[in-house]
């Protein structure tokens, strides 16, 4: 048999879905913008499907309000530029709306696959990349000498944020019932607890352990009382064990943010990582106020944050962005585009809320967990961080509100093409399909 017929034959359109999926997985602790290169080029390939008719449009209630809080805040700093007049100058700063506007496109791709083999993907992926991460900040901190694990991303906060991700994975798996194995991903999660330790992202420690909490809540009903003791016997076991490994950088990065807050409010030093965020702050609130409906559009922040820091702090410092998610709206795109933004998270945590109350299909509610997850660390972290606006962050961001929104309340459709499911990647990689997957393919 020719080898490309074979190669044609066993890479089926679900197939390939299934192989694109670990990679946006695995990739953002480990490969770092490898996600955001996938993402794109999965969904650039998906318009061309589009357009040749082998691919439809996946028009679900969920992912329709979805698209419509992404596009709206998308719109909002396009308004933004065209009342400030500076259009052709913010062209090059629209490009990471592209991943944005790709939302629809994505899913409708991603809809084509076999829900239990997505989810099964996602978490061994995810469980892979706990892994991954943690041999990376082991590298870097004690080999390399790195006072911050940054992981594959190259920047310690974004490492961080994916890293927690997978964590919260794992942690969905092992605590759903989905995988029996669950030993192997509690592991791997406590292996991504720890690279994420050695990031030094407090804020990001802090969306952890609500996200865990969420998590245990979410999965509460699981738990007879046999089983809680033995939960709490490993999650103490854990605790310890975490502490032990990492006390040296939970005490350092606490004493650096004591001594940056000494330094603040004795000296007024505006120079420490934490003046400088207070610094944005104040700047920011300030700029807000000057143009509260459309702000000042995306490309001025920079400048805005060089003026502030000169005029009012003496300092040479100039950001891109307020190291808050919802300021930097403020200041971009005004109260538009700030309550556009909120609007995407309000409607994902509403599609989870809804199935998390009123289903029971194991599947759907690993999908509004995941859902519930993503939100919680983006929004926690993007408290002192970016929120949306970095190809990484952004890219995952897409790939679990949109696998987790398939999976919550989506319809599975097939792709139009004449090749047989019969012999399809889920039979051959060992997965089966649930019967209302089943009826719906």
């Amino acid at each position: 048999m020719n080898p490309f017929t074979s190669l044609r034959r066993h890479l089926t359109a679900e197939k390939v879905n299934l192989y694109f999926s670990m990679v946006c997985f695995f990739s953002p602790p480990v490969l770092g913008s490898v996600v955001s290169f996938v993402f794109h080029g999965g969904a650039l390939w998906s318009v061309v499907l589009l357009a040749a008719r082998r691919r439809r449009l996946n028009i679900d209630p969920s992912m329709v309000a979805m698209t419509i809080a992404i596009y709206a805040y998308c719109l909002a700093m396009v308004l933004a530029s065209i009342v400030n007049g500076t259009l052709r100058t913010d062209v090059a700063y629209f490009l990471p709306l592209i991943t944005l506007w790709l939302f629809p496109i994505s899913y409708s791709t991603w809809s084509i696959t076999d829900k239990a083999a997505l989810v099964r993907i996602a978490v061994l992926a995810s469980a892979a990349a706990c892994v991954g991460a943690l041999v990376l900040a082991v590298v870097q901190y004690y080999w390399i000498g790195m006072l911050r694990a940054e992981g594959g991303a190259g920047n310690p906060i974004v490492f961080a944020t994916v890293t927690c991700l997978a964590v919260m994975i794992c942690l969905a798996g092992a605590l759903s019932g989905i995988e029996q194995a669950w030993e192997p991903l509690i592991v791997a999660a406590l292996a991504g607890v720890v690279a994420t330790l050695f990031s030094g992202s407090r804020m990001v420690w802090v969306a952890l352990l609500i996200a865990v909490v969420a998590v245990l809540v979410i999965n509460r009903r699981r738990f007879a009382r046999a089983n809680m003791r033995r939960l709490l016997v490993v999650v103490g076991a854990s605790s310890m064990l975490t502490a032990a490994v990492t006390s040296p950088i939970i005490v350092d990065r606490t004493h650096v943010l004591f001594n940056d807050w000494d330094a603040l409010v004795t000296k007024g030093d505006h120079s420490t990582p934490l003046g400088l965020r207070v610094g944005l702050w104040d700047i920011g609130f300030d700029a807000f106020r000057e143009a509260p409906l459309f702000g000042h559009g995306i490309s001025a922040s920079r400048a805005l944050t060089r003026q502030g820091f000169k005029k009012y702090f003496g300092l040479s410092q100039g950001f891109n962005h307020f190291h808050n998610g919802f300021l930097t709206a403020l200041v971009q795109a005004g109260l538009l585009g700030a309550v556009a933004l909120a609007a995407i998270f309000v409607v994902a945590i509403w599609n989870a809320t809804r199935v998390l109350r009123f289903s029971a299909d194991a599947l759907e509610r690993f999908g509004a967990t995941m859902i519930v997850v993503t939100v919680i660390v983006y929004l926690v972290g993007g408290l002192t961080g970016i929120l949306v606006g970095h190809d990484i962050l952004d890219s995952t961001l897409m790939v679990f509100l949109i696998s987790g929104t398939y999976l919550a309340c989506g319809r599975t459709v097939p792709p139009i093409e004449k090749s047989s499911y019969d012999h399809g990647p889920v039979r051959q990689l060992g997965f089966t399909r649930t019967s209302t997957e089943s009826r719906s393919l």
